[in-house]
């Protein structure tokens, strides 16, 4: 039996060309990942400028801390780390705070899954419910988009922004409530 090979990111050879300042891989590097990392910095932050400036400081941390990458994940992985790291810390620039545990909204219902739509009537209500997301409160969204569209588990959200396990699942909980609320407000229910 065959042993195992080794996580080869496709990306090494342009990193390395990276890491020896040669500006067109970093070029390169940007073309390939900036659009998903501004969609990962504008979900987290909720603001088109901040999200560009979150976009430029992580490209320009990563192209100086290129030391830091290993190569024992993917870049893009490694990336948006910097990224998620990034977005949180402009956020608490601007005082993050936790919707209190305290705070309470109506409880959740158990809904039917929305039947088949046409394509327009679906990119309609993506929008709606984007614009939503971005309605929430700080805390409900930062951990909404790190749980449920960065793929983090709880117990990295709560060590990225510094709460309790069980704070990040109460907020992804409320958050999760808030904006079915928001949505049914709007005609998505």
């Amino acid at each position: 039996m065959e042993a195992a090979a080794a996580y080869v990111d496709i990306n090494a050879p342009l990193v390395e060309r990276c890491r020896l300042n040669d500006r067109q891989a970093q070029a390169e590097i940007y073309r390939r990942y900036a659009k998903a990392m501004f969609n990962a910095a504008l979900r987290i932050t909720g603001d088109y400028a901040e999200a560009e400036d979150v976009l430029q400081e992580s490209f320009l941390s990563a192209f100086r801390e290129l030391s830091g990458y290993k190569g024992d994940s993917a870049f893009g992985a490694w990336l948006k780390r910097i990224v998620v790291n990034k977005s949180i810390n402009c956020l608490r620039q601007r005082r993050l705070a936790l919707v209190p545990l305290g705070e309470q909204h109506h409880e959740e219902r158990d809904e039917a899954a929305p039947s088949a739509e046409d394509e327009a009537d679906a990119h309609y209500r993506a929008d709606v419910l984007r614009r939503c997301i971005q309605e929430l409160p700080d805390g409900y969204r930062v951990v909404l988009t790190l749980y449920l569209l960065e793929g983090y588990d709880h117990l990295e959200i709560a060590s990225i922004m510094g709460i309790s396990e069980s704070t990040s699942k109460s907020q992804y909980s409320r958050a999760r409530v808030r904006l079915r609320e928001l949505a049914a407000q709007r005609g998505l229910s």
